[in-house]
């Protein structure tokens, strides 16, 4: 059993203009366990690829609901979970390859190569039409910089 040393969850509308502000939140709780920049920034990365990918292609032209909840776990380890109600992947293993994207010629389709580059494990729940749980788990450095 893991120990839960402090969390957190937050909901919101899926506008863009919410991206930043989750990720600046989840920066600000995780202050606590006093990261690195680089695991800071790190972590900034996937929360906001994350919360992206939701409103990008969970959402598509609609508005819904966005959460994003923040475990803080024993030997510095940080659980991140990213949960829309959103249309869904209907191919999880396609949608993690690198090029691949359901949006438009803007989009790079590197969001879950991205993901999965800046963290320890990368989970991927989806069902079409009920939306997807994105899972991220990053263990911090202890501050001799290595692994705690």
């Amino acid at each position: 059993m893991l120990t839960v040393l402090n969390e957190m969850c937050m909901k919101m509308e899926s506008r863009s203009v919410n991206e930043g502000f989750a990720r600046q939140v989840v920066a600000a709780f995780l202050a606590q366990l006093d990261p690195t920049m680089e695991e800071l920034n790190d972590i900034k990365t996937v929360v906001s690829e994350a919360v992206t990918n939701a409103i990008v292609h969970g959402y598509r032209d609609s508005l819904g609901y966005i959460t994003v909840s923040v475990r803080l776990l024993a030997g510095r380890t940080v659980e991140i979970k990213v949960r829309d109600r959103g249309c869904g992947i209907e191919d999880v293993s396609q949608a993690r390859q690198p090029m691949f994207t359901t949006g438009d010629d803007s989009r790079s389709g590197m969001g879950f190569t991205i993901m999965e580059s800046f963290t320890d494990h990368l989970r991927v729940r989806s069902a079409p039409g009920r939306g997807t749980v994105v899972t991220l788990i990053r263990t911090l450095s202890d501050r001799r910089g290595t692994p705690a």
